[in-house]
């Protein structure tokens, strides 16, 4: 069945890098997009940044581009999410996210995403 496993996230302080992985399984990984998001308590789960299905395109929300860099490594079916620079608004729970044919704006759309993972959780304190 279809997988997508969150790990990486973690207690860091504001500066701080983290990595995040997300392993994908049970799809055909190289033909979908993929993306993270992100959920604060009580609020909703915002796109955070994706890349299309060939890794030559990247999308990122204002708040964290020249910060955070999303990558995937076809070969084992991974995708990345860099965290550099943390600040304290990036805490939340992240989510890998996969979708298919999703197009310029498409990446951004929570709705238009297929596979979810459970997430991961990243608190930023100092």
């Amino acid at each position: 069945q279809v997988q997508l496993v969150e790990s990486g996230g973690g207690l860091v302080q504001p500066g701080d890098s983290l990595r995040l992985s997300c392993a994908a399984s049970g799809f055909s990984f190289k033909l979908y997009d993929m993306g993270w998001f992100r959920q604060a308590p009580g609020k909703d789960r915002k796109f955070v940044a994706a890349v299309n299905f060939s890794g030559r395109d990247t999308f990122y929300t204002d708040s964290v581009k020249g910060r955070f860099t999303i990558s995937r490594d076809a070969d084992n079916n991974i995708v990345y999410l860099q965290m550099n620079s943390v600040k304290p608004e990036d805490a939340g729970m992240y989510y890998c996210a996969a979708g298919r044919q999703l197009s310029g704006n498409g990446h951004y759309l929570r709705d238009l995403y297929d596979y979810w993972g459970q997430g991961t959780q990243v608190t930023v304190s100092s």
